[in-house]
């Protein structure tokens, strides 16, 4: 499978892009937050990669870090355009989050629902390892 990062100004030109936002014309954004001990410990490092998977091909949309803070804030991400009828279930755009915390050789997988104008949070819950270290 190929994969393509939304950094690559070339990819950025292409038409499958272009149609991919012409799809998803709204924006939501998303802030990741990475802990240990129940919140108490943040967990800087941690390495975020934002994908989708379309047309048999791999969509890189973020590739980052973790802050001291163990945040990422404000990730865009494409999504289809709010309808304002409340009688309509929202559009949503799936995406996958991959966390990977080497110094404990931890890779986990989320599903990320993304809705236009909205701020989701995902958490991650890094687990102490009882061999003396995170």
């Amino acid at each position: 499978m190929n994969t393509y990062y939304v950094s690559d100004e070339n990819f950025k030109n292409s038409k499958m892009y272009q149609d991919y936002l012409n799809e998803n014309p709204g924006t939501g954004n998303l802030r990741v937050r990475t802990y240990a001990a129940r919140g108490a410990i943040p967990i800087s490092g941690v390495r975020i990669v934002i994908s989708k998977i379309i047309d048999n091909f791999e969509f890189v949309f973020f590739e980052g870090v973790t802050d001291e803070s163990g945040l990422i804030e404000r990730i865009p991400l494409p999504t289809p355009i709010l309808n304002t009828d409340d009688t309509i279930v929202p559009s949503k755009q799936t995406y996958e989050l991959t966390a990977t915390y080497e110094k404990d050789n931890i890779k986990k997988t989320y599903e990320i629902n993304m809705y236009d104008g909205i701020c989701v949070v995902q958490n991650i819950n890094i687990v102490y390892n009882m061999q003396g270290g995170m």
